[in-house]
């Protein structure tokens, strides 16, 4: 039996969660998960932590691993992404790299399921996050709640508020629009789900293909 691990290190959270894989989608079940708020301490802690947390899978056991590819912080990004090459590489198993406002919005989403009419089957959900120098990193994903799944309408990207706002107002769906600030460490169980999926129909991802979304120049 094969597990995936999940790492989120976008911000001064680290969210590390693990399930065991199987070929029904349905099945999806996390074995578990946690969130810690180390701050500045990500970098230095991040390895002792995942050393406390697999147990009492191993490093052999694991068939997958997924990480939160930005946007984000520029250093807490990179940190998750390089971590999760270098075990990948390793291990010999493929990595799967999911947007920090992807795995947002699919937690809107199954928040807002209790709450939708029977006959309402898509969402359309517009996820902003503040970005430097003012701007906004953005996206919009179609949810299909009925088929459990996702496509993004629009890519992650930067805009300035204003332009981001006229693109709203020109949107031609209905939609939702959810602001991520915090506690998006909580969402390492989106991102193993929806890595999971992908698995699940048959990709995997070399280790040498995952990138860090910044979005912008650090400086």
């Amino acid at each position: 039996m094969k597990y995936g691990l999940a790492l989120h290190t976008t911000t001064p959270e680290l969210g590390l969660a693990i399930n065991q894989l199987t070929e029904a989608t349905e099945n999806f079940v996390i074995l578990r998960s946690q969130v810690w708020h180390l701050q500045r301490e990500v970098s230095n802690l991040l390895h002792q932590y995942l050393l406390d947390f697999l147990p009492p899978q191993t490093w052999q056991d694991l068939g997958l691993i997924a990480v939160a590819a930005g946007p984000g912080g520029f250093t807490g990004t990179r940190i998750g992404v390089v971590a999760a090459r270098t075990f990948a590489q390793q291990l010999g198993i493929p990595v799967f790299t999911i947007s920090t406002l992807a795995a947002y919005a699919w937690h809107i989403s199954q928040k807002s399921l209790q709450t939708l009419p029977n006959q309402q089957n898509i969402l359309n959900i517009a996820v902003q996050m503040p970005a430097q120098r003012g701007q906004l990193f953005a996206a919009i994903y179609q949810i299909n709640v009925q088929q459990s799944q996702m496509t993004p309408i629009l890519s992650d990207s930067v805009f300035s508020p204003s332009a981001w706002q006229e693109y709203l107002d020109h949107y031609h769906d209905n939609y939702q629009l959810v602001i991520a600030t915090s506690g998006l460490a909580a969402t390492v169980t989106s991102i193993l789900q929806l890595a999971t999926w992908e698995y699940q129909q048959g990709k995997r991802p070399h280790w040498s293909q995952a990138k860090p979304f910044y979005g912008q120049n650090p400086v």
